[in-house]
């Protein structure tokens, strides 16, 4: 199990991972954290959403994910009312733009150092069940999955030549010279959080690398992942599940 990796697609209508640091006009990720895929894996096994932060800590789960489709953003306005009062008693609301994933749809690769976790998403997966409800980020985004499979992962360290990676790349990782850029990429980094506790509070953030077009990035890593019958190469956001 522990050198086995699961592979599956998420994709939706609309999507929406808030950036904490915009309040009054609400901004995006352009693809899910690894604290909002713990969240989504907790949904499909029907972990307590009090307590699943805390399997995903300290090196017990790895996250990878990659784009299928290119970064697309849109802005809707929503209103929003204030439900501490009754229904119908509400005669105002406040009218607030939205910046949206328009049909979001990605890979993730997982792994867990839990067999109990990992066995559970499984059997989840296989028969494309979940306890919970699935959503891109918020309730009202429902999103549905798609199984890729089980496949055997081994781990390469030492590399030091160029390979072409399908996936977000953690930019800590990258030195100087360490990725070809291309004229026709379009190349962005952003800072994802990576884990947090059960009262909901990010522990650690990660710089990550992708190309907006959902195309892949020639670069060079010292330590790699190589997944054994779908032929790609891929590198962990949140490195664990040995």
């Amino acid at each position: 199990m522990k050198n086995n990796i699961l592979v599956f697609d998420i994709w939706a209508d609309y999507g929406h991972f808030k950036k904490p640091y915009t309040t009054t006009s609400p901004l995006t990720y352009s693809m899910p954290s690894c604290t909002a895929l713990a969240g989504m894996v907790s949904a499909i096994i029907g972990l307590d959403k009090r307590e699943y932060s805390s399997f995903f800590g300290n090196g017990m789960a790895g996250f990878g994910i990659s784009l299928l489709r290119p970064v697309k953003k849109v802005r809707i306005s929503e209103n929003l009312i204030n439900t501490k009062k009754s229904m119908n008693r509400i005669y105002e609301r406040t009218q607030i733009k939205f910046e949206f994933l328009k049909d979001p749809c990605y890979r993730v690769y997982f792994r867990h150092s839990d067999e109990g976790i990992y066995s559970a998403l499984k059997a989840m997966l296989e028969k494309h069940k979940s306890v919970y409800t699935l959503s891109m980020g918020l309730s009202q985004l429902l999103a549905n999955y798609g199984f890729v499979g089980e496949y055997e992962s081994v781990d390469i360290e030492g590399g030091h030549e160029f390979k072409e990676f399908a996936c977000a790349l953690p930019a800590g990782l990258l030195g100087k010279g360490d990725v070809n850029f291309t004229n026709d990429g379009e190349y962005f980094t952003e800072r994802l959080p990576l884990e947090m506790n059960n009262d909901r509070m990010v522990k650690s953030y990660g710089d990550v690398l992708f190309e907006r077009g959902c195309g892949r990035i020639a670069a060079r890593l010292e330590k790699y992942i190589d997944i054994k019958g779908l032929e790609e190469s891929i590198s962990l956001i949140l490195d664990g599940g040995k």
